[in-house]
């Protein structure tokens, strides 16, 4: 591997008319910088967005854990329905309806409740008569979202087998945590179990909220739905009337990856690692957002992207846009901005890489799989 603990992702984006990530309001997500208005995609956003990506998926199939309140559900559905845990977890949708509480197994139910509890404090019974026939199930849900790697479900697998012929289940001899995970997307953006801190990952990948480097004004798109059977007899008007809001900007996306960590939190496997580096590199310049892709189909690749390798403290390239761009040639702009800016940190601190690969669509140099080959090696 390309020597140096840091990988540092310099990303510029442009997208068109968009609403990748709204707000509780349904508006894109702003920020103010500089004194204006940005667009911005959210940390969270992003890395759900590449963590569940096809990218994600083929490359690191078996290596991806799954992230869920409600694997006790699953856990009482596969002893009640008698299948595998996995066969379950392959459902589409949940196989269960129209539960009733008082027609629940109640030894399945306190046995997938035990299980569950590995992985989180579970919630009490409702006490309210409504609450309790909307979700009969919800005392085996956990309180907070825990992050299952594959060991730890192949783990759980054994135990819902193990438990099925039992009257109870005996946590006292069953462990069900796990150091090793190999779980490529925890060992990128790590866990929190509350229920047993020993068993908490450190992230290796640190994600900046995405912003955009022109000042914006978020937009109303006024739309109107026609109904296909309305003769105008009565009513001429449409069917339905609403508004969206948008925005369109370039896009400067800092990522920040300590190699040396996420090598550590994959067991020291140098091919998962490079796997997952190439893996991550490719979803974070080629994957967006999903959010109103039916309405504007605003998908976009970068158009520019600097890497970084070194062992010197990472910085963000951000300044680089505390002045807005504006006018002509914005992408140029963006990129000319980011090349004064690392030399001007290079002249100040020293070198602040050793190893650095760009790639421009715009000049059309450089290519993604030089780039890949050079996070990865």
């Amino acid at each position: 591997m390309t020597t140096g603990r840091f990988l540092q992702l310099h990303i510029l984006t442009s997208y068109p008319p968009a609403n990748l990530n709204r707000d509780d309001l349904g508006r894109p997500k702003t920020a103010v910088f500089g004194g204006t208005n940005r667009l911005r995609v959210s940390s969270q956003c992003l890395k759900r967005t590449w963590r569940t990506s096809d990218v994600f998926h083929d490359a690191l199939l078996g290596h991806m854990g799954t992230r869920t309140k409600i694997m006790g559900k699953y856990i009482y559905a596969a002893f009640v329905l008698n299948k595998p845990l996995a066969a379950v977890l392959s459902e589409p949708a949940f196989p269960l309806d129209n539960l009733s509480f008082a027609a629940l197994d109640k030894k399945a139910l306190e046995k997938a409740r035990v299980l569950a509890g590995f992985f989180g404090k579970c919630k009490a019974r409702p006490e309210k008569k409504e609450q309790l026939a909307k979700n009969p199930l919800a005392e085996v849900e956990i309180e907070q979202l825990a992050h299952f790697g594959p060991k730890e479900l192949a783990a759980l697998e054994e135990a819902v087998e193990a438990a099925r012929a039992a009257d109870a289940v005996d946590p006292t001899n069953l462990s069900l945590l796990r150091h090793n995970l190999t779980a490529v997307d925890i060992g990128m953006f790590g866990r929190m179990l509350a229920a047993d801190p020993a068993y908490n990952v450190d992230a290796a990948v640190q994600v900046a909220h995405a912003i955009s480097i022109n000042a914006v004004t978020v937009d109303e798109d006024y739309f109107t739905a026609v109904d296909d059977l309305n003769r105008h007899e009565e009513d001429a008007g449409a069917g339905h009337i609403g508004v969206t809001e948008f925005g369109a900007g370039i896009f400067y996306q800092y990522v920040c990856v300590n190699r040396d960590l996420l090598a550590e939190n994959l067991e020291n496997d140098a091919a998962l690692t490079g796997k997952a580096l190439r893996a991550l590199v490719e979803a974070a310049v080629s994957v967006a957002p999903s959010g109103k892709q039916n309405s504007f189909a605003s998908r976009a690749f970068a158009s520019y992207v600097l890497a970084e390798t070194g062992g010197r403290q990472p910085r963000t390239l951000a300044a680089a846009f505390l002045d807005p761009v504006a006018g002509d040639g914005m992408i140029a702009q963006g990129v000319d901005r980011l090349r004064q800016s690392v030399r001007k940190f290079d002249t100040v601190y020293g070198p602040c890489a050793e190893n650095r690969y760009e790639f421009d669509v715009e000049s059309e140099s450089g290519t993604l799989s030089e780039l890949l080959d050079f996070v990865a090696r």
